[in-house]
């Protein structure tokens, strides 16, 4: 929420997301002043400021968006009433179309009958929107235009290509400047640079969406999944793996067919059958599950795995590791009796905790209620939707977590777990899934206690959501100086001169037996250059070796955090190195 100071003193609360889309109008209204014969679009709030999608000639220049931030102050300046009016249908269309604004026209068209079609006036601009809005353009007070980019007519490639600005605005200019530093810090720690730089991955053409990962990238990915295992392992789950390729018709019992085929890879076989690369793993695990007879002696039985996934995002929406079309998501599929769904959902808490605990990453829980699109008996969702309601008020407080209606799962409801870094950035991370209608559909079944057969519930979870998205998270958050942990190389040696590179080969003989991961920097070069180049690799140590620690049978320890430390015998370094990572030391 924003506290706002209106005209004479006066203040109101209000939503971050009227604010911003306040802004967007004042945005438009400078446009259109400056370039009359721009066509306006959409200009929605989004999750951090606003944007407004013009038709016009050309791009953007920086120069003009200079020029429409300085209009934009110049109409808050103004303080302009804002005034909202309604119109019906075909008066509605006149009046975009006297305006010549086909885009507005094309709207107001779609809009269904008996729909209500508002509009909302300040000066000289007046714009198709359902609001609501500030009562003036003197209650925004500090502006920044950040970024112009191409943008599709409703994101569809076949469309004509717009020009889109994003922009920013706060009640407080000191606001605005916090989050501009944010900005500019966030930029330092963009996972894409990070990852060029730190040798772990890249993206290539060829391959869009899909990451490319070098050794040492790779390497961080298998002690994340060997932490995953190892945790999952002593909680009674059990890991399998399942095709890659399914049959349209597997993806039609389930749903995703009717819900999902448009997010799918999709082809033929050479038998003429339609197959699809899996977007999702609930499906083979359910097939897992189907494979033999089971009993209620067995549940919770807990089926996890790690499986590379494909999803068909469309190329404009691809963000680095953030949003891909190949990943792998560290799911695990729960099935379970009706009388566990509490305490089942509660486990998978306390597995998050202690997971992100390890990253010192503090998380909120959120839930998901039913979409509009939902599958199923509605009384068997109203029953999943107070299980987690019953399971957030105890693990939460009542009414102590956010509910976000309408943004469960097609097959049901979810709790999802939300995150902040240290930027403060919010992040959308794992989901807990309660599913009823699953089962139904695949007729699953176990034997009860009475001999009878029953319909177990599925219990969908992730909670890193993939390892890429995560990777790519912890990449920003740690900025690249990951702890000794996890870190692709936690020990560099670095020998003066030739003359200790004897004594350094043992070292590192020492350290890798000792199970550490350890590089040799046995160049020709200054001990100075050495080190400058292992401190912009983020190495967590460096053992500076010369002919002092060569005699003494030591090593001189620099570490990427502390800065210089001095010497230690090898055997008191190996205890030291090897206690943080044993305790997660951060």
């Amino acid at each position: 929420m924003f506290k706002v100071k209106l005209h004479g003193g006066k203040t109101m609360e209000v939503e971050e997301s009227m604010y911003w889309h306040t802004t967007s109008h004042i945005m438009a209204q400078a446009v259109k002043r400056l370039f009359p014969e721009a066509k306006v679009t959409i200009g929605p709030a989004i999750e951090n400021g606003f944007y407004y999608d013009f038709d016009v000639e050309k791009p953007f220049s920086e120069e003009d968006l200079r020029a429409i931030e300085e209009e934009m102050k110049k109409i808050i300046k103004e303080d302009l009433e804002i005034e909202r009016f309604e119109l019906p249908r075909e008066e509605a269309i006149k009046f975009m179309e006297e305006r010549n604004e086909p885009y507005k026209v094309e709207l107001i068209k779609e809009l269904p009958e008996g729909e209500v079609i508002s509009f909302y006036k300040q000066g000289d601009f007046t714009d198709l929107c359902r609001g609501p809005h500030l009562p003036t353009t003197g209650a925004v007070k500090a502006v920044k235009l950040l970024t112009s980019s191409g943008a599709y007519w409703r994101g569809d490639e076949h469309n004509k290509m717009l020009q889109r600005i994003y922009g920013i605005s706060f009640p407080k200019s000191s606001e605005l400047e916090e989050y501009l530093n944010m900005i500019e810090e966030a930029k330092k720690r963009d996972h894409r640079k990070l990852g060029k730089e730190l040798d772990l991955f890249f993206f290539d053409e060829t391959a869009p969406g899909m990451a490319y990962w070098m050794p040492k990238g790779f390497k961080m990915m298998n002690i994340l999944i060997d932490l995953w295992r190892k945790e999952h392992e002593k909680r009674g789950y059990m890991e399998f793996s399942g095709p890659q390729l399914n049959s349209s018709e597997l993806w039609k019992i389930s749903g995703h067919w009717d819900h999902y085929k448009e997010d799918m890879f999709v082809l033929t076989d050479s038998d003429g059958k339609e197959q699809a690369l899996k977007p999702m793993n609930c499906p083979n695990a359910i097939k897992i599950f189907a494979s033999k007879l089971r009993s209620y002696k067995d549940l919770p039985l807990r089926f996890n795995d790690i499986d590379v996934i494909h999803r068909n995002e469309k190329s404009g929406q691809l963000n680095g590791l953030f949003r891909v079309r190949m990943f792998r998501q560290d799911d695990a599929h729960n099935f379970i009796t009706e009388d566990q769904i509490g305490s089942e959902i509660k486990d998978i808490i306390e597995i998050a905790k202690y997971l992100y605990g390890i990253f010192g990453l503090d998380f909120e829980l959120t839930l998901s209620t039913r979409p509009e699109d939902y599958m199923g008996d509605i009384e068997l969702w109203n029953k999943a939707e107070a299980n987690l309601r019953e399971v957030l008020d105890e693990l939460c407080g009542k009414d102590q977590y956010r509910i976000n209606e309408g943004d469960g799962a097609f097959y049901g409801p979810k709790i999802d777990i939300k995150m902040k870094d240290c930027l403060g950035r919010e992040w959308q991370m794992g989901t807990v899934q309660v599913d009823f209608q699953l089962p139904l559909r695949f007729n699953l079944s176990y034997i009860d206690s009475n001999g009878d057969k029953k319909t177990p519930i599925l219990i969908h979870r992730a909670l890193f959501g993939s390892f890429e998205r995560f990777i790519g998270i912890i990449t920003e958050h740690f900025a690249g100086a990951f702890p000794v942990w996890l870190a692709p190389v936690q020990v560099k040696v670095l020998p003066i001169s030739d003359s200790q590179k004897e004594y350094a080969q043992k070292i590192v003989e020492r350290l890798s037996n000792e199970g550490l991961r350890v590089e040799l920097d046995d160049r020709q070069e200054k001990i100075g250059y050495k080190i400058r180049e292992a401190q912009l690799q983020k190495i967590p140590y460096m053992l500076i070796l010369g002919e002092k620690e060569v005699e003494a049978n030591a090593v001189g320890v620099r570490s990427r955090k502390d800065g210089d430390i001095g010497a230690m015998q090898i055997d008191e370094f190996v205890s030291k190195i090897k206690e943080e990572i044993n305790n997660f030391t951060r």
